[in-house]
């Protein structure tokens, strides 16, 4: 134990040894030294002690559940440090302009921008773990505040109001995976703890008004060659001035209308026969045949997004991707355990016929599902204009960072949980009480008020106008 205390003050006298032999000996430059007094620094060596408790936490879970979650959990590892470096480096640095300071950022963002990356594309089987990391990084720009006429919260409020952003998915994770598996369940609970209380309590104790910059340092130029990029605003800022209206079109109505009429519609729909499944294809291409004709008069973008698919995976997971002007589109042959996953589709119906456990409608535009009952939920994830009816039961149903949706509710489902995340245009029309009756629409609030009251601040939302 002696020996422990022996050394390490002899490494403590070594690095003030150096500090005084040429630490600041030299106008507007960092030394070696002045970079190894920082990391001493108590608020570097909490940040240390942040990663060690909570951070690794994160990656240790990830590790045991593997794949694409261990990936996002090394990305946050990887934030965290990058963190680290730059809380240092303010240190030796003098507060730069608004350029100056995105090009010091720059490091942070493309760790970021590396995390978005993994939400992108065909939707992972842990879509929900992905974007809970995602988002959750976010809460790590509170050190880009300068002032309350920055744009930001305060930075300890501004850790706790990420945190609750991620937190949407992260309680899709929690009822997905409570009964099953507790390693989900771990590493939801590790990464929730890393933000609150690690993070928010650090930034409380040793950064309440912001980053502590030199007065005598060095100072930040921006990039010579180019003008330096800011973060890219959120998909739902980007896409809500091109949206268009929700209320259906009459082309989507009148399919709507003829499924509902009761008139045997079912005998024109395009049925997936036996042969189409993964099992049953002779060639196990994974792609439903189409003549090329067909192809290149449904969308001259096939191409791109890739061929059309509808096709049982696995004999627990429909697939329906690229489906472009199709309205015949239909899934009878499903059962309570299987899933179904609707990618990339375009002016588009599909109808499905029988209970499945999941529907899952991402990335599409002036798309219509029909379907008759659910187990688990129907999400509608990252879509422009579509509708979609239940006519039996659902529990749940959730919408997010989607703009311009139509639900259609049957009396059997009008208990069911709608919740909605960054979208706009939400509508839910509720079955008349007699057949002959129009339906009744109501329009989900997109707008809140929020008041401090009582020491906490009360949300409630902003009621439409109008008839």
């Amino acid at each position: 134990m002696e020996e422990n205390l022996i050394t390490r003050l002899e490494s403590a006298v070594t690095r003030l040894e150096a500090m005084s032999a040429g630490g600041f000996r030299q106008v507007g430059h960092v030394a070696d030294a002045a970079g190894d007094a920082s990391a001493m620094d108590p608020s570097i060596v909490a940040f240390g002690d942040l990663i060690s408790q909570f951070v690794n936490r994160v990656v240790s879970a990830g590790e045991k559940i593997g794949g694409h979650v261990w990936d996002i959990s090394k990305i946050i590892e990887k934030a965290f440090h990058v963190q680290k470096e730059l809380l240092v480096k303010i240190k030796q640095t003098q507060k730069p302009d608004m350029a100056g300071l995105v090009e010091f950022l720059k490091p942070l963002n493309e760790v970021t921008a590396e995390a978005s990356a993994l939400t992108e594309g065909r939707r992972s089987d842990f879509f929900h773990h992905l974007k809970t990391g995602a988002d959750s990084l976010s809460a790590l720009a509170w050190i880009a505040y300068t002032g309350k006429n920055c744009g930001l919260s305060m930075p300890t409020a501004h850790v706790e109001e990420s945190w609750h952003t991620a937190e949407f998915y992260s309680n899709k994770i929690l009822m997905e995976f409570k009964n099953k598996d507790a390693n989900h369940v771990e590493w939801v609970t590790a990464l929730k703890e890393l933000y609150i209380p690690g993070l928010r309590d650090y930034v409380k104790s040793h950064y309440p008004l912001g980053p502590l910059w030199s007065a005598t340092g060095r100072t930040i130029a921006p990039a010579p060659t180019k003008a330096p990029t800011p973060p890219s605003a959120p998909p739902s800022l980007l896409s809500s001035g091109t949206a268009s209206s929700s209320r259906p079109k009459e082309g989507m109505a009148a399919v709507f209308q003829e499924i509902n009429s009761g008139k045997p519609v079912t005998s024109g729909l395009r049925k997936v026969t036996a042969d189409m499944k993964t099992k049953n294809r002779a060639d196990r291409t994974s792609v439903v045949s189409l003549s090329e004709k067909e192809s290149h008069a449904s969308s001259p973008r096939v191409s791109k997004t890739g061929p059309p698919k509808m096709e049982l995976e696995m004999g627990r997971k429909w697939v329906v991707e690229n489906q472009i002007g199709r309205n015949d589109l239909s899934i009878a042959d499903c059962d309570a355990k299987q899933s179904i996953y609707i990618f990339g589709c375009r002016n588009s119906v599909l109808q499905i016929q029988g209970k499945v456990n999941n529907i899952t409608v991402d990335k599409c535009t002036k798309m219509g599902v029909v379907f008759k009952d659910v187990v688990a939920a129907c999400e509608i994830v990252n879509c422009n204009s579509v509708d979609v009816q239940c006519q039996g039961f659902a529990p749940t149903i959730s919408v997010d960072n989607t703009s311009g949706c139509q639900l259609y509710l049957s009396k059997d489902s009008l208990e069911a949980a709608i919740t909605t995340a960054k979208s706009s245009e939400v509508n839910v029309l509720i079955p008349a009480s007699d057949s002959a009756g129009d339906w009744g629409e109501h329009c989900l609030p997109q707008q809140y008020a929020h008041v401090y009251k009582d020491g906490q601040f009360v949300t409630t939302p902003v009621s439409h106008s109008g008839g």
